[in-house]
């Protein structure tokens, strides 16, 4: 099968998801094309069977501000006739299930039928999409794809409730390669980052206050008052600054490394002890997955698709946003006694498992042959 994803190419959960499927896809015989602004920061390589197509927009005078999704809807156009694409897969409603559905529409016009699914993220439908100023066109899209997805039942559930949906949602989980957290790094060295006695916290995010990083520096500064510990955050946003000025005030800004934002994330999670993910929402939560995959237990919020990932008391524990309090006893109760912390790892990197790639795929290749049979039907 021939599939275009279009995606955002960033550092962002739904770019990397719509990645990583794009190369699983490939390995199993697929044709793959990318097509975004920018080369995805996780596609490192170019197949005869994957390739990237960049979107261009041509500045002109009249326009304030660059029209994408024309520019977009166009070039998909362009790749569907050229490449004789089978399917087009949109990651993110804005704009590009709208730009999908315009593409749609211009092929429809030559006699070209390509059923679309939709996959829904996150802030494309509870922040962004449910603006009153892209409402109507976000509820419009969805109810234009052929297929429409979405990371978590939270999701799908927020979606019904926020938009005039009329058409069903498929739930399929995000996902990662297990095989590629196995920890067996060489250059794995704990004495890079912290002494042997220390215990080291991670967290990795694009830093936005949905986030709450400012969370996971109290978290940390009432761990810290307890054990010896190092705090690695991992990622770049509006809330780095506010967070390095507040690990200054508490004077702990000696056990604290901002690294950025970083291609190695399964390298710096293998010197980890306890996530942190103290978010005021997730649609899934990826970066958790992440660290479980890579044996680190989580101490995350009860909040969105969170609940359905992290399983409390198991791979981790969940905790009511905002209460740091509640976040620490827990993370203690976890790093104090080095049996406890073994058991969690072990626990962590067994719940990981369901969500490997190997059990997810299949379940979008049958929403491809859904979508197949949705469009040939006119559903």
């Amino acid at each position: 099968m021939k599939i275009a994803i279009v995606c955002y190419p960033t550092f962002g959960g739904s770019g990397v998801v719509a990645t990583e499927l794009g190369i699983a896809l490939a390995e199993r015989g697929h044709e793959i094309h990318f097509i975004t602004y920018k080369q995805p920061v996780r596609l490192e390589l170019l197949s005869w069977n994957i390739q990237f197509h960049e979107v261009s927009v041509p500045p002109y005078p009249l326009f304030k501000y660059q029209p994408y999704e024309l520019a977009l809807s166009s070039k998909l156009v362009n790749i569907v006739k050229r490449y004789k694409i089978d399917l087009l897969h949109v990651h993110y409603a804005i704009p590009h299930a709208y730009a999908g559905y315009m593409a749609k529409q211009m092929l429809k016009a030559e006699g070209i039928h390509v059923p679309m699914v939709t996959t829904l993220h996150g802030t494309d439908i509870t922040l962004v999409g449910n603006h009153p100023f892209y409402k109507p066109a976000v509820t419009f899209s969805i109810n234009e794809s052929d297929v429409v997805t979405s990371v978590s039942q939270s999701l799908k559930d927020d979606t019904l409730r926020l938009f005039d949906v009329h058409r069903d949602i498929q739930v399929v989980p995000n996902f990662i390669d297990v095989s590629k957290y196995n920890n067996t790094f060489t250059d794995c060295q704990r004495d890079m980052m912290a002494e042997p006695h220390e215990r080291i916290i991670t967290h990795i995010s694009n830093l936005r206050p949905v986030k709450r990083v400012m969370d996971i520096i109290e978290v940390f500064d009432r761990i810290v008052a307890e054990m010896p510990a190092k705090l690695l955050l991992v990622g770049d946003g509006p809330e780095k600054k506010p967070a390095e000025e507040l690990c200054r005030r508490k004077g702990i800004s000696d056990k604290v490394i901002f690294f950025g934002n970083s291609s190695e994330i399964n390298k710096i999670l293998c010197f980890s002890d306890l996530f942190l993910l103290p978010s005021e929402k997730e649609s899934f939560g990826l970066a958790a997955l992440e660290a479980m995959a890579s044996g680190v237990p989580v101490i995350s919020t009860n909040t969105g698709g969170l609940p359905e990932v992290n399983e409390d008391g198991v791979s981790g524990y969940l905790s009511n946003v905002g209460d740091v309090r509640d976040m620490s006893i827990k993370a203690l109760s976890i790093l104090k006694d080095p049996e406890t912390l073994a058991t969690f790892k072990s626990q962590a990197r067994r719940s990981a498992q369901k969500f490997d790639t190997k059990s997810i795929l299949p379940l979008y290749e049958a929403t491809y042959e859904l979508a197949f049979e949705n469009a040939s039907n006119g559903i």
